[in-house]
């Protein structure tokens, strides 16, 4: 499959954007680099480099994406990263990079489609960090340099009261034992695609996992586009979990009252809203190669079962 030019850019047009991408995340990447040469941790802002696991050097690359041939003697460098070709300029070879990704690559693609034609279910309340702690004393939970908010007991008492709807799998497998088969779902990895949607904030903040595991085939201001979205996404996660994170800034989004329900269900809706272009802007990047493989049809969406 040979690759397609689309563009050419000069190296002061695409140095220029290199230059912006680094300056535009060097403000979250810095601190991070800077509490591990100390040993500390941070549950918010480390959590996009822990979980996810994308060094900080390689979210500060820049890539143009599929199509654009880079020129100037700056773009040799690119011939030594992974997926590059020489053209004449340095340009993403992307049969290279999909063949890489083998079958990740249609799952992907499959994953980001059945989830964008779904509508966004907005009744969780963020239960999925109460079920992470449901039954655990403080020193058995996760974070537990961070003190919960209610004690034990009267954490488990909301989770009760407001029943847990999780349908995203890497969420409801780090759920306490005994709040498993409390979840209106029991999400498998090969269920995935049939239960993602929108609303979910876990769903949302994958679009960063999505979006670097594709690289260099999208643009690096995508890949930021995403991390940034996680990042507000990742706030509203714990903000609204049962740590007691005011000490570090966070003020807390009170699930386990009316108001806080309708702020956390707001934030949803937001965040679905500026999820919707990233995830239609990588299912485009994944349609462009000729050998994206067979998909699955898309699935219809899977309403989580209400609390009466």
């Amino acid at each position: 499959m040979p690759s397609i030019v689309r563009t050419t850019l000069d190296e002061r047009d695409w140095q220029a954007r290199s230059d912006a991408h680094v300056a535009r995340l060097r403000p979250y990447v810095d601190p991070v680099l800077a509490r591990r040469s100390r040993g500390q941790r941070h549950p918010v802002e480390d959590f996009l480099f822990d979980y996810y696991q994308l060094r900080p050097s390689h979210l500060l690359r820049w890539h143009p994406g599929a199509g654009v041939r880079l020129l100037g003697p700056g773009a040799a460098s690119r011939l030594g990263w992974f997926g590059y070709q020489d053209d004449g300029g340095a340009l993403v070879d992307e049969a290279a990079v999909v063949s890489k990704l083998g079958a990740r690559f249609p799952a992907i693609t499959t994953l980001l489609r059945n989830t964008s034609v779904r509508t966004a279910q907005l009744g969780c309340f963020g239960m999925h960090e109460w079920a992470m702690v449901y039954g655990l004393a403080q020193g058995d939970v996760r974070h537990e340099a961070w003190p919960l908010r209610l004690s034990p007991e009267q954490t488990a008492a909301v989770v009760d009261e407001l029943g847990v709807r999780c349908s995203h799998f890497d969420a409801f497998r780090f759920f306490a034992p005994a709040a498993r088969p409390l979840n209106a779902l029991q999400p498998t990895r090969a269920s995935q695609p049939d239960l993602e949607q929108p609303g979910c904030l876990h769903a949302t903040m994958d679009l960063y996992k999505w979006a670097y595991q594709l690289l260099p085939l999208v643009p690096s201001e995508l890949v930021a586009d995403a991390f940034l979205l996680a990042r507000d996404v990742r706030s509203l996660d714990m903000r609204a979990s049962p740590y007691d994170l005011s000490a570090l800034g966070y003020r807390p989004v009170l699930v386990e009252t009316a108001e806080g329900r309708a702020e956390y269900a707001a934030a949803q809706r937001a965040f679905a809203e500026r999820a919707a272009p990233i995830r239609t802007a990588l299912l485009a990047a994944c349609a462009a190669p000729a050998s994206a493989g067979p998909l699955t049809p898309p699935l219809p969406p899977t309403r989580v079962p209400s609390r009466h």
